[in-house]
């Protein structure tokens, strides 16, 4: 298969291959986010970021021969051993760790074990109280028969769990899952399981807030049909293409965002478009018809959940929609969760040939194949908690093809209703900001249809302008980075309308701590932002600004967040950031002044800043023990990257002075700015390079913030500073990366890259992006894009899906203000 990546032709030899560690699919927003895991479309089934199924299966049918191109159509079949969602069970437990290994033994004697009733939790509802950090359960069953399909485990916790079965050892899942979750096996339910005794042995962790396990087992029922091949797979800014080779006829399938930030109507639009091209290879003309599903898994939190859906018109489309039958509009907020509330839409144009279906997966599957074609069917509505979840069916008639192009595209959209709270206020999303949010979806769905042709001539466009932008900048290496961080970075936020009409840019804290607006994630973003729409970085911090600025915050730095997604109702971390989130406040202004040639927005806000930087001044040179964004390994004091941060923020201040024409005080900050960083670097000197927290020697960190000095040319450093910097970070290199600092082995790739700018040659430029685009491409963990890695392995520690990649674009953002 050939990878292919920017605008390398198929075949060429010349361009290394990106290899993404998962490919984005559907971009719309932190909710309605579907990616391939898989290197191959059909390897795996299509998942949310969270890693939750979230189902989209294709066929092609060539000549009556039916091949899959497009996920790996399951569902969860038969329950073999029921988890306490289903039916209560008692089990013996203990809180220490066995004294015997062969705990998970179905010999092993547990009569000394207490014995509970599941779920095992602190939780108000859990039936067994667990509150220590370790829990082991044995819990013995008898099975009458077992099935011969794949294994699943059906499980929730906090945080951790390993399973056995009959003393093997089948999983370890990391992470919080308050909804129950499936998790593959890889192992058929005959192979470790049999009739009679079985011993299912599980130990849980808990790490941080509330403990709490249960787990069950489920045989996945898998429709097998026979993959197409797939020949191709090419990355660009905005589009994922897909190729494949069926019966003579190659089938090319692309999955198009129009993320374009100069239309923000489009962006926030909540459309986005599956085509497929299909042509005959051989010289000969085939019968060809297409297929796809959307699973209503993409309007659910969690399987479990009742939908109902209807059929509809809209001008020149049908669609077909599903959502919660319980419809708590901005009722869920967190992490790990998705979606329950608003609609799934399905939509195609009117014409002969196009037919659609919803209800069951294996019906319309099988009706397909049969046929060439799905129809309407009157399945039973709502569905059980016993059924599985009814399917968004489309088949496609392309009729007889030859070597001419034959193509036809689907319209996927995601009504949300009502987007983000906002201090108690419902917010709609920018493109329903209209009459009141009465702009309806099927409005915007027949817009998505007219726009699609010269949507695609634009998008082609923009990857083309994105790609020879980012490799003038940095490179083939860095042009691929920008490419894999594009979409990622936009669809980690909602763009939606304040409530004075203003645009509010909200970001969410993906598999972090799910907060809304964080300040340290608006800061790394940033540069993608002011490269193409500062109106969107305006968007981010507009929220904290009013925050403070209504009374509603009453301390004297910037708050870290406004909320938890997708309620903004005001700071719920539990603590501040208070040097981190003034200096990245003030430094980000300036860099909006600096991109738009004035200092316009900062004056709008100059009172806050003001008080900001007085904070900075007081506190912010040697920093106290508190927390900031690099604090992974634990809270420091003195922190000298954090001091740098601080001083250019308070240089970014002198510095809007200046463009706000009050050269007095931009004289005296700027100074102050200089002298504090010649106090500096005599406290964090070690020779040839800087230490990691002031009068530490042996010490060293990635001084990353000091990018800006370099980006808005204040010569607030020494140049020497971070040339030294640069030639010390070389000799700490590993495989995958420049370690963030001295305590760990792992690192943050967005501040590599801020790292990397600040080098003078591009050949040290190059040394430090390369192994970031090593652990792109061979990170074992194939998830979307994790900031958070292994330097010496490539795995990801935390984090993924997060809109701190959009700090990849810093290079092209520094050619930009040169």
């Amino acid at each position: 298969m050939t990878i292919l990546t920017g605008y390398a032709q198929s075949g060429s030899t010349t361009k290394p291959a990106l290899n993404p560690p998962a490919t984005p699919l559907l971009t719309i927003d932190p909710y309605s986010s579907v990616w391939s895991f898989s290197n191959q479309l059909n390897g795996d089934a299509t998942r949310h970021w969270t890693g939750q199924p979230q189902q989209l299966n294709g066929l092609i049918r060539v000549d009556g021969r039916t091949f899959r191109f497009m996920g790996n159509p399951s569902f969860a079949g038969e329950t073999i051993v029921p988890s306490a969602q289903r039916q209560t069970y008692q089990a013996r437990y203990v809180t220490d760790k066995p004294a015997s290994e062969s705990w998970t033994s179905p010999d092993f004697d547990d009569s000394q074990w207490a014995t509970g009733e599941a779920t095992f939790g602190s939780r108000d509802g859990d039936h067994t109280k667990w509150t220590t950090n370790d829990i082991y359960i044995r819990r013995t069953v008898t099975l009458d028969q077992v099935p011969d399909g794949p294994l699943v485990v059906d499980a929730i916790q906090n945080d951790n769990y390993e399973l056995f079965i009959n003393g093997e050892r089948m999983t370890k899942v990391s992470g919080v899952s308050p909804i129950y979750r499936l998790t593959p096996t890889n192992r058929k339910a005959s192979e470790v399981l049999r009739k009679g005794r079985n011993v299912i042995a599980f130990h849980s962790q808990n790490l941080s807030g509330p403990g709490f396990v249960d787990l069950g087992l489920v045989e996945e029922r898998i429709l097998n049909y026979k993959p197409a091949t797939q020949t191709g797979r090419r990355t660009t800014a905005t589009q994922s293409e897909y190729t494949f080779s069926v019966e003579g006829v190659e089938l090319t399938v692309t999955f198009m965002a129009p993320l374009l930030m100069d239309n923000l109507d489009v962006l926030s639009r909540p459309v986005q478009y599956v085509s497929y091209s299909v042509r005959s290879t051989d010289g000969k003309q085939h019968d060809v018809q297409v297929y796809t599903d959307a699973s209503s898994e993409l309007a659910v939190n969690s399987p479990d959940q009742l939908v109902t859906w209807r059929r509809g018109k809209a001008g020149k489309l049908d669609y077909m929609r599903v959502g919660t039958a319980d419809q708590k509009i901005l009722g869920r907020k967190g992490d790990d969760v998705r979606i329950d509330w608003g609609y799934l839409y399905i939509a195609s144009t009117t014409e002969p040939g196009t037919n659609r279906r919803i209800g069951s997966l294996a019906s319309a599957l099988n009706q397909f194949e049969r046929e060439g074609r799905v129809t309407d069917m009157h399945e039973r509505m709502p569905r059980t908690v016993s059924d599985s979840l009814p399917v968004l069916a489309t088949s496609m008639e392309l009729g007889k093809v030859d070597n001419k192009p034959v193509e036809r595209h689907l319209l996927i959209g995601y009504d949300d209703i009502q987007s983000v709270e906002y201090f108690g206020k419902p917010l709609n999303a920018w493109w329903r900001r209209y009459t009141n949010g009465n702009t309806s979806i099927e409005q915007a769905l027949q817009d998505a249809e007219v726009d699609y042709t010269k949507l695609k001539k634009q998008c082609d466009a923009f990857d083309k302008q994105l790609y020879a932008d980012a490799l003038k900048a940095g490179g083939a290496a860095y042009a691929e980075l920008c490419i894999v961080a594009y979409r990622q970075a936009i669809a980690a936020h909602k763009l939606v309308a304040g409530p004075n009409g203003e645009a509010f840019f909200f970001s969410k804290e993906n598999f972090s701590n799910g907060s809304i607006g964080t300040v340290d994630v608006t800061y790394p973003s940033a540069p993608l932002f002011l490269i193409y729409n500062p109106l969107l970085l305006k968007g981010m911090m507009e929220p904290i600004f009013q925050y403070s600025e209504s009374g509603k915050w009453t301390k004297p730095f910037a708050a870290h967040d406004v909320g938890t997604y997708p309620l903004a109702n005001g700071q719920t971390y539990g603590e501040d950031m208070p040097v981190e989130e003034c200096g990245n406040m003030l430094i980000l202004t300036a860099a909006i002044a600096a991109v738009e040639g004035n200092a316009t927005y900062a004056r709008q806000h100059w009172k806050t800043l003001t008080t900001w930087t007085d904070y900075l001044i007081k506190d912010g040179f040697d920093p106290a023990n508190q927390l900031c964004t690099d604090d992974f390994a634990g809270h420091i004091a003195r922190n000298a990257n954090l001091s740098v941060k601080a001083i250019m923020g308070i240089a970014s201040y002198g510095y809007l002075a200046g463009r706000l024409g009050d050269k007095a005080r931009e004289k005296e900050y700027i100074e102050m700015a200089r002298d504090l960083a010649r106090k500096w670097m005599k406290l964090a000197d070690n020779g040839d390079h800087y230490t990691l927290t002031f009068e530490n020697e042996g010490t060293w960190s990635q001084k990353y913030n000091l990018v800006w000095d370099k980006l808005l040319k204040l010569d607030i450093f020494p140049k020497e500073v971070s040339q030294k910097e640069i030639a010390y970070y070389l000799t700490k290199q590993q495989p995958f990366g420049l370690p963030l600092d001295s305590r760990r082995t792992y690192t943050k790739s967005d501040w590599i890259i801020w790292t990397a700018t600040l080098a003078d040659r591009p050949a040290d430029f190059d040394a430090l992006i390369a192994p970031v685009l090593r652990f792109v491409n061979e990170s074992p963990d194939r998830i979307p894009l994790s900031d958070w890695h292994e330097t010496t392995d490539g795995k990801h520690v935390g984090f993924r899906a997060r809109s701190v990649v959009g700090g990849y674009y810093i290079k092209m953002l520094a050619e930009k203000l040169k």
